[in-house]
């Protein structure tokens, strides 16, 4: 909750004395609920500026603000310099209030205005199969770019692959490979730097079924028909994986393209008019040393190969003149050093590279009873999503891959994910949201109609204040994860209602409660109920309503 009455409040305090930057002022939430509702540390930024001890600056602007008791309970200062303050208990009762109007809506923001954002995430090319790693990038993506339209942006989720170039090619060898050991051929050579997975042995047994021996020769043409056939199995599966996990996307960019449209070619023009490529040992070089990089790369081999920085900076130009005013890329740690590169092109350019905001992602280990899972009991081979999915479900699977800070490294507990109880947080979320749907069908049976406007002064326990006060943080934590496009804000909100939520039903009574206050209560159950649905539903999860 913004709690704008108090922004207003200290505003007034701060133009008497005389401090104009009004941006220096921000509030938080207190880690210990003891020091009240809101804390703000502005008197320590103006230390310097007025030149008095922060406490002293605290105590000032305390005496010269003016605030309405029946709202503010009080508002103190604290060494070093904090200011807290406490709100009474009908002023939360007056928001909680006004926020339960909105019903279903409880969370649409509009922060955004309709600005259009491209959120590219995923991309794995057609190589194989999906892993763990790619299914916390695809779960981030999608689950960021929920959170931003639930904030009023215009989100377009973009899968940016390459099907050409040598990948591809190794694809179409170890699929050629396999087709000739199993026509009986054990012998064939299986290329090196080939791709080892059963998937490939699953390709060629649906050739020899469909075609028999028809690719047998070892031609160009042959080659050609088998990385077309391989690069669809794999796109195919990785689609269905996708749509498995709860993830779509509304745009593919195929890499090869920007090199039919010559977007290659005229990247590179641009960079030569600006003196910024040279060539040395038969290869381009692009002079990041101009631009106040430690050193210069390679942007095209002495082969004529393009090295990644190429498409890669035409694909984000490409970005910038379709319009968006936000670009994000959800890309894994391991692109951390290179792409500065990219960004720093693209200013060289001339092209506004505040826009584009990277999102690293920290890798991803499946655990169980604290060592490694790294082989599937059930096939004795290294896990896929899919087999994860299937093990699991996709709710576990999502949810597990969103609750902790994408920056940080993620251990996925497979025990815990197989854990059908209040240990398992998913279950511990849908089982609150399921309670009280319960709760709202047995209140229907029993012929009890729900007042939406019911007399909420009769909420007075700690258990329904807690709940109502964690109830008014839901916006604010909408748009604080959009802010820091942090996934696991989101997850923490969630698991801390479902816990006020438990300990409200556990000590106060709702069917059983006299008619006013059964109103009261119910109605806050049913505000709980939209915010874990709406919640979820950013998610990406489902929100049962039985269990």
């Amino acid at each position: 909750m913004k709690h704008q009455i108090v922004i207003e409040i200290f505003s007034e305090g701060l133009k008497k004395l005389a401090v104009s930057d009004l941006s220096l002022l921000q509030f938080e939430t207190p880690n210990n609920p003891e020091h009240g509702d809101l804390s703000t540390n502005i008197a320590m930024k103006l230390a310097k500026q007025l030149k008095k001890k922060p406490l002293d600056i605290a105590n000032e602007l305390i005496q010269i603000l003016s605030f309405d008791s029946r709202q503010i309970h009080s508002i103190k200062a604290i060494n070093p310099g904090f200011i807290n303050i406490k709100f009474t208990k009908q002023y939360f009762l007056d928001c909680f209030k006004e926020l339960a109007q909105k019903g279903t809506e409880i969370g649409r923001l509009n922060i955004g205005k309709n600005k259009k954002v491209n959120i590219e995430f995923l991309s794995a090319n057609p190589t194989g199969l999906l892993h763990l790693g790619h299914g916390r990038n695809a779960a981030i993506g999608d689950t960021i770019a929920n959170i931003l339209q639930w904030c009023g942006y215009q989100v377009t989720r973009e899968y940016y692959f390459n099907n050409a170039g040598n990948q591809m090619n190794n694809l179409a060898k170890s699929i050629y490979a396999r087709h000739r050991q199993l026509l009986g051929e054990q012998d064939f050579p299986f290329p090196e730097d080939g791709y080892f997975g059963d998937y490939i042995k699953d390709i060629a047994q649906n050739i020899i079924e469909k075609h028999k021996d028809r690719f047998k020769e070892n031609t160009a043409e042959n080659l050609n028909e088998i990385r077309k056939i391989g690069e669809k199995y794999c796109f195919d599966k990785i689609i269905a994986t996708s749509k498995h996990l709860g993830v779509h996307h509304d745009v593919y960019f195929n890499e090869d393209s920007l090199y039919s449209s010559g977007e290659t070619q005229d990247t590179i023009k641009a960079l030569k008019e600006k003196g910024l490529i040279y060539e040395k040992d038969g290869a381009s070089w692009l002079s990041y040393t101009k631009l106040g990089m430690k050193e210069d790369r390679v942007i095209i081999k002495s082969s004529g190969e393009p090295t990644y920085r190429l498409p890669d900076i035409a694909y984000h130009l490409n970005k910038l003149k379709r319009g968006f005013d936000i670009i994000i890329d959800v890309l894994g740690s391991d692109h951390i050093a290179s792409a500065p590169d990219v960004i720093r092109a693209v200013e060289a350019l001339a092209y506004d590279s505040s826009k584009i905001k990277i999102l690293f992602y920290q890798f991803v280990t499946l655990t169980e009873a604290g060592e490694q899972v790294k082989m599937s009991k059930r096939s004795g081979k290294s896990y896929t999503l899919d087999e994860l999915l299937e093990e699991v479900g996709a709710d576990v699977v999502r949810f597990f891959l969103l609750m902790r800070a994408s920056t940080t490294h993620l251990e996925f507990d497979l025990a815990l994910a197989k854990e059908q109880s209040e240990k398992n947080p998913v279950f511990y979320l849908q089982y609150a949201h399921a309670r009280i749907c319960s709760i709202l069908a047995n209140a229907q049976e029993k012929g009890m109609e729900i007042d939406s406007k019911p007399d909420y002064s009769n909420l007075q326990t700690k258990e329904e204040l807690a709940l109502i006060k964690e109830i008014l943080n839901f916006e604010d934590k909408i748009e604080l994860a959009a802010s820091k496009l942090e996934t696991n804000i989101v997850t923490e909100y969630l698991r801390n209602l479902a816990a006020l939520f438990h300990q409200f039903y556990h000590n106060c009574r709702i069917i059983d409660a006299d008619a006013q206050l059964f109103q009261a209560r119910i109605n806050l159950a049913l505000t709980t109920k939209n915010i874990l649905f709406n919640g979820l539903k950013i998610l990406g999860i489902s929100a049962p309503e039985k269990m």
